[in-house]
C-alpha cells in the first residue's frame, strides 16, 4: 500500500496537508452527523454524508427507532469498530453486524433499508458513509453486500473499505475513483498517505484517541484537507482509530430529495417513483 507507519516522538513537527475545517457535526442521541450535503457534502462530493456512532455514555433508542426508510441515487457504507446492530432491507437481506463487519448498500434506482442497535448492552462505535452515485449507477438495480473480517483486505495498520491500495483492492467494487480507510495507529506512531492521481477531495474522522495534524483530531471529530494531491501525514497522540476519505471529485449537480440525492431532476423523479412503488408493497413484504 501506497503508505507506511513508523515511530516518532510526539513533539516532533508534523508537515501535511492543510487542514481547513474541523467539525463535531451535529449530535442526535448516540450519532451526530458529521457532514450533508448542505454543509461539507458539497465540498466532498462524492462523499455526501458522514454519521459518526458511538453509544458510549449515550442511551440506545428504541428498536422500532431506526426502521426501514427509502433512498435511492447513493450507496451507503456502515463499518463498526465494536458493538452489534441489526439490519434489513429490501432486497431481501435481513441479519446482524458485528465489529469488523461491513454492510454495503447500494440503493441505485430505489430501495429501503433499516436497522437498530438490538437489546444487547454493549458499546457500538462505527461510521455509516453516504456516496453520490454516478448517472450510470444512480438508476441501477439496488444490491446489498455484507462483509466479514476475513473478508475484507487489510495492510499493516490500514483496513481497505474501498478502493484500490497498491496491490490491495477492496472487496468491494466502488462506484466511483474512491479511497476509503479505516487506520489504526498506536501512540507515538507515524502513518503517511499518498493519495492516487486525481484524489484531491481528502477527509479523516476520528473514532478513538487524538491525531496531529498540525492541528489536534479527537475522537468525535472530522478533518477536511486543502483540495490537492500532496502526501497527508498523522501522527497518533495516543492509541487512535480514524476513518479516511479521498476520491476524484464528483462533477455533478447534488440534486436533492427527502431521502435521495441524483445528479438531475429527471433522475430524481424517477427514483423518487421506484421508492414510492417499493414502498406501497412493504406492508405485503413484510406481513
Amino acid at each position: 500500500m501506497n503508505a507506511q507507519t513508523v515511530p516518532v516522538r510526539a513533539t516532533e513537527d508534523v508537515l501535511t496537508r492543510r487542514v481547513i475545517h474541523v467539525t463535531r457535526g451535529r449530535g442526535h442521541g448516540p450519532i451526530a452527523r458529521l457532514m450533508s450535503p448542505g454543509d461539507l457534502g458539497e465540498l466532498l462530493k462524492p462523499f455526501v454524508f458522514l454519521d459518526f456512532i458511538d453509544t458510549r455514555d449515550q442511551p440506545k433508542p428504541r428498536v422500532s427507532d431506526y426502521g426501514l426508510h427509502p433512498h435511492s441515487g447513493i450507496a451507503t457504507l456502515t463499518w463498526l469498530y465494536e458493538g452489534d446492530v441489526n439490519y434489513q432491507d429490501t432486497t431481501g437481506r435481513r441479519g446482524q453486524i458485528s465489529g469488523g463487519h461491513v454492510e454495503w448498500m447500494r440503493a441505485g434506482g430505489g430501495a429501503w433499508h433499516g436497522g437498530n442497535f438490538g437489546d444487547g448492552d454493549g458499546r457500538v462505535r462505527g461510521f455509516q458513509l453516504w456516496i453520490a452515485l454516478p448517472p450510470e449507477l444512480e438508476l441501477s438495480e439496488a444490491i446489498s453486500t455484507y462483509l466479514a473480517p476475513h473478508e475484507i483486505p487489510t495492510s499493516g495498520p490500514v483496513t481497505l473499505l474501498l478502493g484500490q491500495q497498491g496491490a490491495c483492492s477492496s472487496a468491494i467494487t466502488p462506484p466511483s475513483r474512491i479511497n476509503y480507510l479505516s487506520v489504526r495507529l498506536r501512540a507515538g506512531e507515524r502513518w503517511t498517505y499518498t493519495p492516487p492521481a486525481g484524489h484531491t477531495v481528502a477527509w479523516a474522522a476520528v473514532s478513538a484517541g487524538e491525531l496531529e495534524l498540525p492541528v489536534t483530531a479527537r475522537a468525535g471529530e472530522m478533518i477536511v484537507f486543502a483540495p490537492g494531491e500532496a502526501d497527508i501525514e498523522f501522527v497518533a497522540q495516543s492509541d487512535v482509530e480514524f476513518v479516511l476519505g479521498s476520491a476524484v471529485p464528483h462533477p455533478h449537480r447534488l440534486v436533492m430529495g427527502d431521502y435521495s440525492v441524483h445528479t438531475t431532476d429527471a433522475a430524481l423523479r424517477e427514483g423518487e417513483a421506484r421508492i414510492e412503488k417499493i414502498g406501497r408493497a412493504l406492508p405485503r413484504r413484510n406481513g
